[in-house]
């Protein structure tokens, strides 16, 4: 991928700066009040860092499990192995870069705000 690619999204939207066959970049950009799904991933492996702003985090290491709470500053980082059960919300407006493995496809959407639970579409 030579050229960036920016996605909307109901949440905000992304921008892909990286895409091989080994691994991804992404600028996540969450506008105040959105979230994204309630997920995992099967394969697929990313950790995150908070660029700007204020994020909510909630991850349990199951889909039976209570979801943990962790709210996050500019600087603080999060490694999401497959399995881990995830949702971001903005606190704030944020900008999150992701680097994960390449399986964009890979999302089991157990809750989604916008209508796309049990998809699985970038």
């Amino acid at each position: 991928m030579s050229e960036t690619r920016r996605v909307e999204k109901p949440w905000g939207y992304e921008i892909w700066w990286a895409r091989t066959d080994r691994y991804v970049g992404k600028i996540l950009h969450v506008r105040k009040g959105e979230s994204l799904s309630l997920q995992y991933h099967r394969v697929k492996e990313e950790t995150i860092r908070l660029q700007a702003g204020l994020l909510l985090l909630e991850t349990s290491p199951a889909e039976a499990q209570p979801l943990t709470r962790l709210e996050m500053s500019p600087g603080d980082v999060f490694h999401i192995r497959p399995g881990t059960v995830h949702r971001m919300t903005g606190l704030e407006d944020c900008d999150i870069l992701e680097v994960s493995t390449p399986e964009l496809d890979d999302v089991v959407r157990l809750e989604d705000r916008y209508g796309r639970a049990g998809t699985s579409k970038p």
